[in-house]
C-alpha cells in the first residue's frame, strides 16, 4: 500500500477528510463496534499511517496481506468481530484493496 493512497482515501495529517472513503470507513467500523472506533482498530492504524505520512510495513501488499504483520492483526479483529469472517466490502478488504 503506498503513502499517496492512503492520503487519496482520506487519512492525512489534519484527520480524516469529510466525505472520503476514510470517513466511510470509520463510520461503518463505528457502528459495527456498537458506535466507537477502538484505538489500535483498523480506522484508527489506517489514521495513524496517514498522519505519520508512513505505511511502511503495514502488511498489505499486492500480493496479499503478510501474515503476522499489522494488516493480519487488523484482518483477525474484524473477522472476530463479524462472527469469524470478513465480509466483503468491510475495512480489511477495502483497505486491501487501496
Amino acid at each position: 500500500m503506498s503513502d499517496q493512497n492512503v492520503r487519496n482515501a482520506g487519512f492525512s495529517f489534519f484527520g480524516i477528510t469529510g466525505g472520503s472513503l476514510a470517513s466511510s470507513m470509520m463510520s461503518q467500523e463505528a457502528r459495527s463496534m456498537g458506535g466507537g472506533v477502538p484505538s489500535g482498530g483498523p480506522t484508527a492504524t489506517l489514521q495513524e499511517m496517514g498522519a505519520r505520512g508512513s505505511t511502511h510495513s503495514s502488511g498489505f501488499t499486492s500480493s496479499g496481506i503478510s501474515g503476522g504483520s499489522r494488516a493480519s492483526q487488523m484482518m483477525s479483529q474484524e473477522a472476530r468481530s463479524h462472527g469469524g469472517g470478513v465480509p466483503r466490502g468491510g475495512t480489511t478488504s477495502t483497505v486491501q484493496s487501496i
